[in-house]
């Protein structure tokens, strides 16, 4: 009888506790926010205590959780390296091939070049300058870089990143010059395919993969091949590489450059003795010889 009443006793706590309990719990928080007001150092000693004591608590329940985490990354790194390695030893073993390769024909090429008194050809001087300020909008790709004609730049000079055309000088001033891109509107380059040797116009649209205009042959271009300046017009010397082909949709040839416009920072204004993609300015005639009066004699 005793304990079925002090069961009874318990269940009735039990029942006023879960009655009252959020009724406490409002209690509580008011009177901490009066605490609070009143004092706030004392809540601030109190919360820096709690802090004090849980640190230890929460900093032994979070190791196995971080070292867990660090195992986890560390198996897909090693995973990551394997891979790389794999991909890197096979790319490997192709670059070892094409240096044989590359050896051999070097060799030969110079063995011929003896054998028919080939010319070679003058070795091109060429300015570094750095890229200032990119000038590209919806309507033209170009940057400015800090070199000019106190530098030796003239317009038409062929524009490289590392062995790469990339553009060409469009206008210069003094100290400065605006290289135009291979990919805007107005830039049109005598190319040709490298495979092949099918001759072509590279025109740029103001779109990151310009296309090919004029294929002579209308011969089967396919993605992959490797496209180059010829010697067309003079304008550059053949086989600067310039990119890829990237798609052929619709009778239209598209071209992916080796290097990107955002990757630019340092470039090579090269002169080859040659005209470039411009002509060469020419002194401004004399007066009298423009109205076809004869020159003196003097």
């Amino acid at each position: 009888m005793k304990q079925s009443g002090a069961v009874g006793r318990l269940a009735t706590l039990r029942l006023l506790a879960q009655r009252f309990a959020f009724i406490s719990l409002i209690v509580a928080a008011v009177a901490l926010m009066i605490v609070g007001k009143a004092d706030i150092l004392l809540i601030e000693r109190t919360r820096a205590l709690v802090a004090d004591g849980l640190a230890p608590i929460l900093d032994v329940m979070s190791r196995p959780a971080a070292s867990i985490a660090e195992v986890v990354e560390n198996v897909r790194e090693l995973t990551n390296l394997r891979t790389e390695n794999a991909r890197l030893k096979a790319e490997n073993l192709r670059l070892q091939h094409w240096q044989t390769v590359a050896r051999r024909l070097d060799s030969e090429n110079g063995v011929l070049h003896e054998q028919l008194n080939v010319i070679p050809d003058p070795d091109p001087a060429f300015v570094t300058a750095r890229v200032i300020g990119d000038l590209g909008s919806a309507f033209g790709h170009s940057m400015l870089l800090n070199a000019g004609s106190n530098d030796g730049v003239r317009k038409g000079q062929a524009v490289l990143s590392g062995e790469t055309l990339i553009g060409h000088i469009a206008e210069v001033g003094e100290r400065s010059s605006r290289l135009l891109l291979l990919t805007d509107i107005n830039a049109r380059i005598p190319v040709m395919i490298e495979s092949s040797r099918t001759r072509a116009i590279l025109a740029g649209d103001n779109k990151d993969r310009p296309k090919l205009n004029y294929v002579a042959g209308n011969p089967v271009v396919a993605p992959g091949e490797r496209v180059v300046t010829s010697a067309s017009g003079a304008a550059f010397p053949p086989g600067i590489p310039i990119g890829l082909v990237a798609a052929t949709t619709d009778g239209i040839i598209r071209v992916e450059p080796f290097v990107k416009r955002h990757e630019l920072e340092f470039v090579a204004i090269v002169d080859y003795g040659l005209g470039g993609i411009l002509p060469f300015e020419k002194p401004p005639v004399p007066e009298r010889r423009r109205r076809g009066s004869a020159p003196s004699p003097e």
